[in-house]
């Protein structure tokens, strides 16, 4: 962060930040907290114990219960009815600066399949998943059936006294990659991963393998 045009450099000057900037590690939660905020003033409420998920009961100027889940500075808005969701976005896009992108094909890396007819959807990480088995050399690799080796188990006797530099590094950003998969759609890798995850300090020639 540097001083504003016009503003003197002086040694020993320390600025304060008024108001939080895109991009610092606290205005996420600056974001978040105004949006709690507006949110409780237009009559919703957080669900449950999610803090990012907002509920208005139908009622007043808006028939229709609504119902917006926030990650950050990304949003996704449902309603039964399609012209209570337009004069909600009309007024959220009032209070806050954005975009409305229309009905909702992909969120936080996730394609989301809708079919109205059996009314469903699911998510998928398809294209992310051959993003990532294209970067590390395995889309081209046979397919298992499982996703690791039956009866093995990693041991920190495998770990060197001290990892290479350039093995830790592609370990660490291969379980990172891993840990997204997991988190959204496949939880048949969970074994895996937790088992990977123990030894992402001071990884082996074995762990990568494995």
């Amino acid at each position: 962060i540097r001083p504003p045009q016009g503003a003197t450099d002086d040694d020993g000057v320390v600025y304060e930040v008024l108001r939080p900037l895109y991009g610092i590690p606290s205005s996420a939660r600056a974001l978040h907290l105004t949006l709690s905020k507006w949110f409780k003033e237009q009559g919703f409420h957080t669900a449950g114990f999610e803090d990012s998920v907002w509920v208005r009961e139908a009622g007043g100027k808006y028939p229709h219960r609504l119902i917006v889940s926030a990650h950050i500075d990304d949003t996704l808005m449902a309603c039964e009815s399609i012209d209570t969701l337009k004069d909600f976005k009309r007024e959220f896009l009032t209070r806050f600066e954005g975009t409305d992108e229309g009905e909702v094909t992909t969120y936080l890396g996730c394609e989301l399949i809708r079919d109205r007819v059996n009314r469903s959807i699911n998510f998928r990480q398809a294209v992310y998943a051959r993003k990532i088995l294209q970067l590390y050399g395995a889309w081209d690799k046979p397919a298992v059936k499982t996703p690791m080796e039956a009866g093995v188990r990693l041991s920190t006797a495998d770990s060197p006294d001290v990892a290479d530099p350039e093995l830790h590094r592609r370990y660490r950003c291969i379980t990172g990659h891993l840990s997204f998969l997991v988190t959204m759609t496949r939880c048949d890798l969970a074994f895996s991963y937790a088992e990977l995850s123990k030894f992402v300090q001071c990884p082996g020639p074995v762990h990568l393998k494995a």
